[in-house]
């Protein structure tokens, strides 16, 4: 035979914190608001940690020397700081796109350097179509310039 009972003090409890979250702390000196706020950036901080390993795929490094673990340090934190500028800038002009997206378009621009039988090489950017364009723009970057346009033989 199965028999449970409910521990209704336990059930009142319960449902009186359902859907509230309790920060508890060990420190002193912080107003509950300021607590609050620190929690907040902590998640994210998390959420970069994880635009680091998925969108701008970052993978794990084992350094040993402190000089190199710096340097990866420094180039995920510049990562990370771009990706937030893009993500801010994107959102700010209503383009519509995420950072992924924008830069997805802009992979698509080609630089082509040509040497024709030990000739100047000539140098051009493909064409920058509208889409790409209005990334630049609400990017708030230039365009690339096309000093020379690649002439088709």
């Amino acid at each position: 035979m199965f028999a449970y009972a409910i521990d209704q003090a336990a059930l009142a409890l319960a449902e009186m914190m359902d859907g509230k979250l309790a920060l508890v702390t060990n420190v002193a000196d912080m107003s509950t608001s300021q607590i609050v706020k620190r929690y907040k950036s902590l998640a994210d901080i998390e959420r970069g940690f994880r635009v680091l390993k998925s969108e701008i795929e970052i993978a794990p490094v084992y350094h040993r020397l402190p000089q190199r673990i710096r340097a990866h340090a420094m180039v995920c934190f510049i990562a990370l700081i771009m990706y937030r500028v893009m993500r801010s800038r994107l959102t700010a002009a209503k383009a519509g796109l995420s950072p992924e997206r924008a830069l997805e378009k802009l992979r698509q621009i080609q630089h082509h350097s040509i040497t024709i039988n030990a000739s100047a090489p000539i140098a051009g950017i493909s064409t920058i179509n509208t889409q790409q364009a209005a990334v630049f723009a609400a990017l708030n970057l230039k365009k690339p310039s096309q000093e020379t346009q690649m002439s088709l033989l």
